[in-house]
């Protein structure tokens, strides 16, 4: 029965109430009111303390021997009490969801931003679009899961890989990274001209995992190592026609001629990548053993439309 039912119902039922019986009444009542207030919801903090005094002044008058009007005026202002206060946590709560899904929008903004071209995909904006739309814990959960798929997505092995395999194609033409190889933009002109004459073969995209763990432990150093020994390791066991490049700054990318069929190539690059052995960095003046785990996908140039291709095949792996 809600307070407003019982301003009705206290008035027909006073009339006929023995002095006992009102005094029980009017207990009841305070009981009431005491107790709804304890089980309201502490929304607003000194809006809550400020609710819960003025409900209780109210319940202590309840107890007095006052008039039937009086008494129903006393119900009446507990009513406004509940209903101004309710009316306050609404726009708390409006204003609060209003305020973590525009820093959402922001930090995830920042994120992709940071992360480069390759981020902005479909998925990307898809994220974004669904964060004003985000209004029970539930929904909250399922993106959160969508997020961590997206950032952290799985490689031909099932392995979950950090989120340096999104950040975007070194488009350079340069040498000046960590690999000591080219960068992405002279794969894309090397690419051009094999299209050009109309050659085939095959774009092979190596990445590299747990490079996140291993900057975490022990630093942007100990990365950069990483990716000139992995560097070093593929130049040597592909063939010497073949073309290596440093794609992003968990990926190298290679362009390989000469192959029979993909099945083969597939083959000896599994080959290859099961003997990386481990490889020495030095932090702090010592030497630590590390191996970086690699991981390939295989796209036939004759599948490509434009040497640009390249960074869309990047976006979707």
């Amino acid at each position: 029965m809600s307070l407003r039912q019982m301003t009705g119902w206290g008035k027909a039922a006073a009339a006929e109430a023995t002095p006992a019986e009102s005094l029980n009444v009017e207990r009841y009542l305070t009981l009431l009111v005491d107790g709804a207030a304890l089980n309201t919801p502490e929304i607003q903090g000194a809006g809550y303390g400020e609710f819960r005094a003025n409900v209780s002044k109210l319940a202590l008058q309840l107890r007095d021997r006052l008039p039937e009007d009086d008494k129903l005026a006393l119900i009446r202002a507990v009513v406004f009490e509940f209903e101004q206060y309710q009316k306050s946590s609404e726009n708390v709560l409006r204003e609060l969801t209003t305020a973590w899904r525009g820093l959402t929008a922001t930090l995830f903004g920042d994120l992709m931003e940071s992360l480069g071209a390759e981020a902005k995909s479909t998925a990307a904006a898809k994220l974004e679009e669904e964060i004003a739309r985000l209004g029970s814990a539930e929904e909250i959960q399922v993106w959160s899961g969508h997020l961590q798929g997206f950032l952290h997505p799985v490689d031909a092995q099932g392995n979950a890989q950090g989120i340096a395999s999104l950040r975007t194609a070194n488009h350079t033409t340069t040498n000046d990274n960590a690999a000591g190889l080219r960068g992405g933009g002279s794969a894309v002109e090397h690419l051009r001209k094999i299209m050009e004459r109309g050659g085939n073969g095959f774009v092979a995209l190596f990445r590299l995992s747990c490079l996140d763990v291993i900057s975490e432990r022990f630093g942007a150093e100990a990365v950069e190592d990483c990716l000139m020994a992995v560097s070093a390791f593929l130049t040597a066991a592909l063939h010497s026609d073949d073309a290596i490049f440093h794609w992003t700054d968990s990926s190298l990318l290679a362009i390989l001629q000469g192959r029979p069929s993909e099945q083969i190539l597939a083959a000896e690059l599994q080959r290859i990548a099961s003997q990386n052995r481990e490889s020495s960095i030095r932090v702090a003046g010592r030497t630590i053993m590390l191996r970086t785990p690699l991981a390939f996908h295989l796209t036939p140039i004759n599948n490509l439309r434009t040497a640009e291709d390249l960074y869309r095949i990047s976006a979707q792996r």
